[in-house]
């Protein structure tokens, strides 16, 4: 039996944020599971890969289609090759300026490509971990 909790940080006087943990019954701590056209995957409870080293172009189109973004076009691929790279440089996700500089895409039209945003919709699509900074 699994039991959620959450912790509730406070951040400033005014801004709460909550993180959600996850515990088995003896309060044990574990990931949970996400499985797409009978693939399972273990994600945060954000449901970001915690395995960056599985991803393949194969996982990348079942988290888009998952997600709802749907089929992957070159566009998206420029977008998530440029992420991938990025990230096995500096063990890092790059920020939105130098996303849209190397891919050559405006700001908008990342958000086209990518409903939920570059970081909860392209880093996760492209496998990487939950970026610092993104809420």
């Amino acid at each position: 039996m699994f039991h959620t909790f959450y912790e509730k940080r406070l951040y400033n006087d005014i801004n709460f944020a909550y993180i959600l943990k996850f515990y088995n019954a003896k309060g044990a701590r574990f990931m949970p599971k996400v499985q797409i056209d009978n693939r399972e995957f273990e994600v945060d409870g954000d449901g970001f890969l915690q395995e960056p080293g599985i991803w393949d172009e194969e996982v990348a189109s079942l988290f888009a289609k998952e997600d709802g973004t749907g089929e992957l076009t070159d566009k998206h691929w420029a977008v998530i090759r440029y992420i991938r790279k990025y990230y096995e440089e500096k063990d890092m996700a790059p920020m939105v300026r130098k996303l849209c500089q190397n891919t050559g895409l405006r700001l908008r039209e990342i958000y086209e490509l990518f409903p939920m945003g570059p970081a909860k919709g392209a880093c996760k699509i492209a496998g990487l971990p939950k970026p610092d900074g993104c809420v």
